[in-house]
């Protein structure tokens, strides 16, 4: 693994590309987690099993999270963080040990609306894979929030601590995951988020910031789908989030398209097996098929 450092847009992103042993120029992926992650949560992992598997993965640390510059920080914010992915293709495609011409793009959970994104208006990114994809739109937003007049209440929170932060300069933080705090952002028992031995790391500060809600909220990720032609796998789970989410985007896609239903809750294709291990091994044979 070799840390490394690019620009996006004025501010100095770190991250980790990892190599596989033995080729001279390979086809190169960026990688992505979770909204609020930090690489080390699980970007990481898909990234270091990519490379075992001939790819040049980059895992980073977006705007404002983990050890990229960047203000304010942990903050959500979908336009931001599609502008990062954009600049680390750029840090692929010109780095001596990837062959610029075949880019793949892999998002876990959130960062497959952010990925997609991307692929949607970049052409460098030959091929999109999709794990564990939680793709959203409004109406998935209520039935996932609490219905319309929740979804409603979080926008205006949202609103009101942006105008807090444009005056006094002061981000209103709750944790994303507490078991005590009706706030968070999930408030509900999730071992990953919580246990130390899983993403419970001290390179994760567990907090979520409330002005960030608008734009998450408002954030339409179906409707990418009709704009992206590159071929599209998606990995996901009845029992993992959103399915419908993943139905209704996979139908919508342009170009060519795989789907592949498996077992395992949604924190299952963080880190458990046997979901990691079949996601790693699917991916990296659509990258197979359609990067070469």
């Amino acid at each position: 693994m070799n840390k490394v450092t690019f620009d996006s847009d004025g501010t100095t992103l770190t991250g980790n590309l990892y190599l596989p042993e033995g080729k001279e120029r390979a086809p190169g992926v960026v990688v992505a987690g979770t909204w609020t992650s930090v690489k080390e949560l699980m970007a990481d992992r898909y990234a270091e099993r990519l490379a075992d598997r001939g790819y040049a993965a980059l895992s980073f640390d977006f705007t404002g999270f983990g050890e990229s510059g960047g203000e304010p920080r942990d903050v959500e914010n979908p336009a931001r963080k599609v502008r990062d992915i954009h600049h680390a293709v750029s840090f692929l495609q010109n780095h001596p040990a990837v062959d610029g011409e075949q880019l793949g793009a892999l998002g876990i959970c959130a960062a497959a609306m952010y990925m997609s994104d991307n692929a949607a208006h970049d052409p460098r990114v030959k091929s999109l894979a999709l794990v564990a994809p939680w793709l959203h739109d409004a109406a998935i937003c209520e039935a996932a929030y609490g219905g319309a007049d929740a979804v409603a209440e979080k926008i205006k929170l949202g609103r009101e601590a942006r105008s807090r932060y444009d005056e006094t300069g002061e981000i209103d933080y709750v944790p994303v995951v507490s078991t005590t705090d009706p706030r968070a952002a999930m408030p509900y028992d999730i071992d990953f988020y919580l246990n130390p031995a899983r993403g419970g790391i001290p390179a994760w500060p567990n907090r979520f910031a409330v002005m960030a809600w608008p734009d998450w909220l408002t954030y339409d990720a179906i409707a990418l789908a009709p704009q992206i032609t590159q071929p599209t796998l998606l990995v996901h789970s009845e029992e993992a989030a959103i399915p419908e989410g993943a139905l209704r985007f996979h139908v919508g896609l342009a170009g060519p398209k795989d789907i592949l239903w498996t077992q395992g809750t949604q924190f299952d294709f963080y880190d458990a097996e046997p979901q990691v291990t079949l996601s790693v091994d699917t991916v990296a044979a659509h990258f197979g098929r359609t990067l070469r």
